[in-house]
């Protein structure tokens, strides 16, 4: 088989560019991972000193909702670096852990929510704005209910079907060699 001298530049240069745009990309996961890595470690310490404040504050549920709010901000942090180092080692992208991420979130804001609510009712006593506060509170909460049974329902159909290996190794479509 003959391949002519413009078949072989155009090959060399698609493989040249192909390396090159993954080399890019390796390096952009490697920045990422270092910067949430580094984000957690700073979040990890100011959730131990919430919780260790709310701790010796005893009988403060304003200091404990914030300490379990900064360590849900934590597991979404360790949820996405592990989202990172999966689409790494993969080379695709997983839908399953953004919808973790995004459920975690939620539950977070549901708590903030109940937190904001429950001083809101004990600061004043029955008012025009603490009613369109609740209002709105229990609206919001019956948006996140939605958003929360929809994500839990997705990750369940997600879990149902079949793994299927990347479009890069499948059988079907080759790689360019290196």
């Amino acid at each position: 088989m003959n391949i002519t001298p413009k078949l072989e530049t155009e090959k060399k240069f698609v493989r040249f560019f192909v390396l090159y745009i993954k080399n890019v990309e390796t390096f952009s996961f490697l920045i990422v991972g270092a910067l949430l890595s580094v984000s957690i470690f700073i979040s990890v310490v100011v959730s131990g000193m919430s919780l260790w404040g709310a701790m010796s504050d005893f009988g403060n549920t304003m200091m404990i909702c914030i300490a379990i709010d900064r360590m849900l901000f934590v597991l979404m942090l360790v949820e996405i670096l592990h989202t990172v180092r999966d689409s790494f080692r993969s080379g695709a992208l997983v839908c399953e852990p953004f919808l973790v991420v995004g459920l975690i979130a939620s539950i977070r804001r549901v708590l903030s929510i109940t937190l904001q609510s429950s001083q809101e009712i004990e600061s004043t006593r029955e008012g025009v704005d603490s009613h369109q506060f609740l209002y709105s509170a229990m609206l919001e909460l019956s948006v996140l209910a939605g958003l929360i049974l929809v994500m839990v329902i997705s990750i369940y159909l997600l879990r149902l079907r079949p793994r299927q290996e990347p479009a890069s190794v499948s059988p079907s479509r080759p790689t360019p060699p290196m």
